[in-house]
């Protein structure tokens, strides 16, 4: 099977007043070029830990990471992150927080930006370059830290529960956005989400995680055709496997 993310035995420890606590132990996970790998579990059974090591943002206390034939780097190039919070800087514009990777990789950030205009139409957000942060609804502002992850075209998208803070309306809108810009360009991309049915509704496949220490308990294949309509989360198999995926979450 050819893969862009290998993981093999993988552990985080972390070191405390106590001793110590393990985040996570024996992960073993194939990702393979444009898959989109949901990862559920309850809180705090290390599913944001896991993207931080995929993101090589933490290093195992065990076992490898191989993301596009490098191993357990300082920091994986070609990654995208799109986090709960938009973390957008304020003080600057809608087009200058897009750009921001770019400025930060040190590259030419005058030939992004025919690319950062583009995604700013596909995400509804024409018109606003030169607004601020500020002048934004919440929505609009994770559609902006979308486009911020998605700049510098990625091999690998890494979502940490990015539309938990939004209303139900504006999360399903968020949901046919990332639907569309994931095929738009066949990104590869893992979704950790607390919400199944964006989990369902999203992936090919769910990852269940255990509690702490946090173990693959289960992966469940999504079977259904893309593109994925909101209507199909009403349907019956789409709900049996909602309802398996969180029979499986009970410890």
């Amino acid at each position: 099977m050819r893969y862009l993310l290998k993981l093999n035995d993988v552990e985080v420890r972390y070191s405390n007043r106590n001793g110590g606590l393990t985040a996570i132990t024996g992960i073993n996970l194939v990702v393979a070029p444009g898959e989109v790998v949901g990862v559920v579990g309850k809180s705090g059974c290390g599913k944001t830990t896991l993207l931080k090591v995929i993101a090589g943002l933490v290093k195992p206390t065990r076992g490898e990471v191989i993301y596009n034939g490098t191993q357990n780097g300082g920091g994986f190039k070609g990654v995208g992150m799109l986090f709960q919070s938009p973390l957008l800087l304020p003080w600057r514009t809608v087009l200058r927080n897009i750009l921001l990777p770019i400025e930060l990789r040190g590259e030419d950030v005058g030939s992004y930006v025919s690319r950062a205009l583009e995604l700013m139409e596909r995400m509804g957000l024409k018109g606003f370059e030169n607004s601020y942060p500020w002048e934004l609804s919440g929505g609009m502002q994770q559609r902006v830290a979308l486009c911020r992850a998605l700049i510098h075209r990625p091999s690998l998208l890494l979502l940490d529960e990015p539309f938990s803070s939004l209303d139900a309306i504006t999360r399903e809108e968020m949901w046919v956005l990332l639907q569309e810009a994931i095929s738009y360009e066949n990104y590869t991309a893992i979704l950790v989400t607390h919400d199944i049915r964006e989990a369902v509704l999203l992936s090919g496949r769910v990852v269940v995680m255990s509690s702490r220490p946090g173990r693959i308990k289960a992966e469940v294949p999504i079977p259904f055709r893309r593109p994925r309509s909101l209507e199909l989360q009403y349907s019956r198999e789409f709900n049996d496997y909602v309802a398996q995926i969180r029979s499986l979450l009970g410890d």
